[in-house]
């Protein structure tokens, strides 16, 4: 309202907006109602649909979660102090001596510790990519594209998740020698890229994309590796990101095949170079967490980072039955 000489008022005309601003806004305001409906159906997939569900399904997972951070904390405590405090009987929480880092500096300065972090590294991010890539391909291949014997690869693909990782151990070892990739890093890395799992949850993923979109792209004169890239992909962002992190997370823990294949101290990853600091220093409890605690750091931070993505692939695929 604008006053005159005279005293009265008029009414004042607001500045319209621009196209720009007001498509801004609108934009901002699907995101926002798209971030609810994604809050809204992961909480009616995780913890059902009632409120009385809804209750007894968070009672139980704050239960669970005392379970997990007990350890967790407990781990981190110990790791701060000293072997005597750590020895102690009865244990106790606050030690006697305060808290110290003492233990880190000695698993850093008594171990190869940087260089097995850096192995661990490589490897988990190699492994990552690649079976991120060749999982991606062949469900792409088995959802979208019509070839003789697709059917027969998916049986083929189903059977083999049923197949434990032990048994082929023995066999995987033998190619590795005949390969000459024994205490390589190639001998780490090549045996774990067999993802079945990741190729039938990326396949039923693939399925929920509707075709119009691929006939689109095909009408514009696009071929299946362009459609794959340009159409496929971008929509499967969530589960993707969600399949690299466990597949980061299971090549980072690996411990048994790196220990078999691996008898170079320099080219041991961090769950199989733990195992030697606490072999070569006796029971040292507190070296031996700090271990732990330096291992766990990175996985603790990538789940962090990517919460929404883990939970947002995990609600759009097998449990929520899309």
């Amino acid at each position: 309202m604008a006053t005159t000489s005279a005293g009265t008022r008029t009414p004042t005309r607001s500045t319209p907006r621009s196209p720009r601003a007001q498509l801004s806004q609108r934009s901002q305001r699907s995101q926002r109602s798209q971030r609810k409906a994604e809050r809204d159906q992961t909480a009616s997939v995780m913890l059902g649909g009632s409120r009385t569900a809804r209750w007894v399904a968070l009672v139980a997972l704050i239960l669970f979660s005392l379970l997990w951070i007990v350890p967790m904390v407990w781990g981190v405590l110990t790791s701060l102090k000293s072997e005597d405090d750590a020895a102690a009987v009865p244990l106790r929480i606050w030690p006697e001596h305060g808290f110290t880092l003492s233990a880190y500096q000695s698993v850093f300065a008594a171990g190869a510790l940087p260089r097995w972090l850096l192995n661990s590294v490589v490897t988990a991010v190699a492994v990552t990519v690649l079976t991120v890539a060749i999982c991606a391909l062949a469900g792409y291949a088995l959802s979208r594209l019509d070839f003789r014997g697709r059917g027969f690869l998916l049986a083929l693909t189903l059977a083999s998740i049923m197949v434990p990782g032990q048994i082929l151990i023995v066999p995987l070892f033998k190619e590795m020698l005949g390969l000459q990739m024994v205490d390589t890093m190639w001998g780490i890395i090549l045996p774990q890229l067999i993802a079945p799992v990741n190729v039938f949850i990326l396949k039923r993923f693939f399925d929920a994309v509707p075709h119009e979109l691929e006939e689109a792209g095909r009408i514009d004169g696009a071929g299946p590796l362009r459609i794959m890239w340009s159409i496929i992909l971008p929509l499967s962002r969530p589960i993707l990101v969600a399949v690299a992190i466990f597949t980061f997370i299971g090549a980072w823990n690996n411990f048994l095949w790196p220990f078999i294949v691996i008898n170079d101290p320099n080219l041991m990853t961090m769950p199989v170079g733990i195992g030697t600091v606490k072999n070569a220093y006796g029971v040292q409890y507190a070296q031996t967490m700090a271990s732990a605690v330096i291992a766990a750091a990175p996985l603790l931070v990538i789940f962090m980072i990517f919460q929404r993505q883990i939970v947002k692939g995990i609600a759009t695929t097998g449990i929520a039955g899309q």
